[in-house]
């Protein structure tokens, strides 16, 4: 969807005699039914005004092409302005990201700037301008037929028409291979000229916008290329090589996302514990319909899962073109009826009702994913619902999916592979941790290397010695406050009887945590490891969950008051005590259970009550 489509001429005189901010207003009103907002209203004044100003230059052609507001299909990213045209070479298509910005700060990350994005809005992180431009042309080149079809070239660039260079927003350390692949424009009079240089090089002569129809009506589906190189890097790789039900499963949910259609909804609930392979499924599902020509997406609530394959899954692609298969949860607020044909929900279980920074957008990420697919896929663990916001148990799924017209089907998978195989070591834990009675009282730990260490020390030492695969790390429950958040020469988690101090992987974007090698140093959370798996874990148990007279009880207050997963509890208890407590208790002991399943080979750990410490001990075979 494009808001506004014009000649040059025409958009020259619009912005002269029809107030350019108003007819653009007027458009998108049509287009959307929403009125725009209003600092929409005042940048498209702005900085159309000034795009206005580079325009008027007679070695631009007055048939170049001018577009607005241009709607990247099934995404909620618009590319502010696009100018068509051709060279000697081809039809070329300039795309322009603008900014009103004339301060910004660095953050010290690849790519990633801070800014007021909004008034007086505070500081906060986002895509560079270049790194946007440059990704929505990515983006296009891998899912737009037209452009992959037709070999329309396409430029990026971005222009901070109010930005005086500081060596900041040009810093070259961390935008400069943006710059190059998406030049950047700043204020002033030199500054325009070099923009209207850039445009006469890539935009010759005028095609009446002829190239923004042909775009903005091209079929969405990804590129043989992008897809082909997806399969490519996955065969051969025995971490996606499917296994005994993984691969009934697969075959199944792909014949049912195959026969889906907008008549014909399909809904898909594949249950499976820890080590099941669901997320080994859910990549190959990917690629697999990908290779279909079906549009689909990887989503998930967590960021970690989604960043780490896609870092495995990168190869020789560039990362903004596999970054377009993958998505949030909370990504389909305005998407349309059965705008994809798939989309691929890995760790269900974690979806929450509402989106957004603030959780105030949309209605419920169920819903809204089975609205925007002909076939949503969902794989759920019931047991690893870890806090109050998550709302994507598997009844619930079935529940919408039935309230909605859609067809479902039950899959289940059973033969886990991490614990060693272990299917005794998984019955032991539920037992133990108070989650349901088994037959399992003692572990036998010649069949799972599982210990109890004396000193969180003694678990990072025994960690770092099983790490030479970068496949071993230690994690906690959320008991300390993340203080070098504020202060990166504080520690968070201080045992001083131990002489003991770590920070929590929080210190940076911990989406890759897993995988950076430095980590091993850190603790992680739950957040940045559910979804995921090691080789060995450490996990420090914390005073939110301790023995005592031989059974095990938690304690809310015990936790950080900056865990976000129990936040709100106190409140919810004034209202409902007993269902509250029991909701908080389970979070607890599922959050342990999924923290303690992450190691394939091995599970190493220390609880800092010594009581804890002992009954854990006294429920292994032998003790």
């Amino acid at each position: 969807m494009i808001v506004y489509q014009a000649n040059k001429a025409d958009f020259l005189d619009d912005h002269d005699n029809r107030e350019i901010e108003h007819v653009i207003a007027t458009k998108y009103l049509e287009r959307t039914g929403r009125y725009a907002p209003d600092a929409e209203y005042r940048a498209w004044k702005n900085s159309l005004g000034e795009m206005a100003k580079v325009l008027r230059d007679p070695g631009i052609p007055d048939d170049v092409g001018v577009g607005v507001e241009f709607g990247i299909p099934q995404t909620s990213k618009r590319i502010d302005f696009i100018i068509s045209g051709r060279t000697e070479a081809g039809p070329n298509l300039i795309i322009v990201e603008l900014k009103q910005w004339s301060e910004a700060s660095l953050t010290g990350k690849d790519g990633i700037i801070a800014a007021r994005r909004g008034g007086a809005a505070p500081e906060r992180e986002g895509a560079h301008p270049c790194y946007q431009a440059w990704s929505y042309a990515a983006l296009l080149e891998g899912f737009n037929e037209a452009v992959y079809q037709r070999a329309i070239a396409l430029t990026p660039c971005a222009y901070l028409h109010n930005y005086v260079q500081d060596g900041i927003i040009d810093h070259p350390e961390y935008y400069g291979d943006y710059i190059r692949k998406a030049p950047l424009f700043l204020k002033g009079e030199e500054e325009r000229r070099r923009l209207r240089d850039f445009i006469k090089q890539h935009v010759k002569y005028g095609d009446n916008a002829g190239l923004i129809y042909q775009i903005e009506n091209g079929r969405i589906r990804p590129s043989k290329m992008l897809v082909d190189s997806l399969v490519g890097m996955m065969k051969g790789n025995r971490e996606f090589v499917l296994i005994d039900d993984q691969k009934v499963a697969f075959e199944s949910a792909a014949a049912l996302a195959t026969a889906a259609s907008v008549e014909k909804k399909q809904v898909v609930i594949i249950k499976g514990g820890p080590g099941t392979g669901k997320s080994v499924i859910a990549v190959n599902l990917l690629a697999h319909l990908s290779k279909q020509g079906l549009v689909c997406k990887y989503v998930s609530k967590n960021a970690a899962p989604r960043a780490v394959f896609k870092a495995k899954l990168k190869g020789n692609l560039r990362l903004s073109a596999i970054d377009n298969l993958f998505s949030g949860s909370g990504s389909f607020i305005e998407t349309g009826p059965d705008a994809f044909d798939v989309l691929i929900v890995d760790e269900a279980h974690r979806l929450n009702e509402k989106s957004g920074m603030y959780g105030n957008l949309g209605e419920n990420q169920i819903k809204e994913i089975i609205r925007s697919s002909k076939c949503a896929i969902f794989f759920v663990d019931d047991d690893q619902i870890v806090t109050l916001s998550d709302i994507g148990h598997s009844e619930e799924l079935a529940r919408w999916a039935r309230s909605m017209g859609a067809q479902v089907s039950h899959l289940e998978l059973s033969s886990q592979f991490r614990c060693s195989g272990s299917d005794g070591y998984l019955a032991w834990l539920d037992n133990t941790l108070g989650l349901r009675e088994t037959a399992n009282t003692r572990l036998d730990c010649d069949e799972f290397d599982f210990r109890v260490v004396d000193s969180p020390n003694e678990l990072h030492d025994l960690i770092a010695a099983r790490n030479g695969s970068n496949k071993a790390r230690v994690v906690a429950g959320y008991c300390w406050d993340w203080v070098s958040k504020r202060n990166p020469d504080l520690y968070d988690i201080v045992m001083p009887e131990h002489g003991y101090a770590r920070r929590w992987n929080l210190d940076r974007d911990g989406s890759l945590w897993i995988v950076t090698p430095t980590s091993v140093d850190e603790v992680g959370c739950i957040h940045t490891c559910q979804g995921l798996e090691l080789d060995y874990i450490g996990v420090i148990i914390g005073p939110d969950m301790v023995a005592r007279d031989g059974t095990l009880t938690t304690t809310a207050d015990a936790r950080s008051p900056m865990d976000r997963s129990i936040r709100g509890w106190k409140s919810r208890a004034k209202i409902d005590p007993d269902g509250t407590s029991a909701q908080v208790d389970r979070i607890i002991r599922n959050t342990y259970k999924t923290l303690l399943t992450r190691g394939m080979k091995g599970c190493y750990v220390y609880c800092v009550d010594a009581e804890t410490r002992e009954f854990l001990r006294s429920c292994l075979r032998g003790s």
